[in-house]
């Protein structure tokens, strides 16, 4: 008798993600800070405010490694934002 495999723990997940991950990208803002559905389409993480409302919606999105849902979180310098995008996990600094 043969027992499944329970698939990958956590830890292995993390080095999957790690590894689809695309380069971190930092995207200057000319203000203090920035709404995080606006960055979004900045940083080309989204190609509309539509597509991000949905990322945000789904689950999409963290800031900081904290899952966020609210569009209008307003970001700072040095925020580190990352989408699981169908293509892969794509990242991108407030800069």
């Amino acid at each position: 008798m043969t027992v499944p495999d329970p698939g990958p723990d956590h830890a292995q997940r993390a080095s999957v993600r790690c590894a689809t991950l695309v380069a971190m990208t930092s995207v200057p803002i000319s203000d203090d800070s920035i709404r995080l559905g606006q960055f979004l389409k900045l940083a080309d993480l989204a190609d509309s405010g539509a597509h991000a409302r949905a990322l945000l919606e789904d689950g999409a999105v963290t800031v900081n490694g904290e899952d966020e849902t609210r569009r209008g979180r307003q970001l700072v310098k040095g925020d580190v934002v990352e989408v699981d995008l169908p293509t892969g996990y794509k990242e991108a600094t407030v800069g």
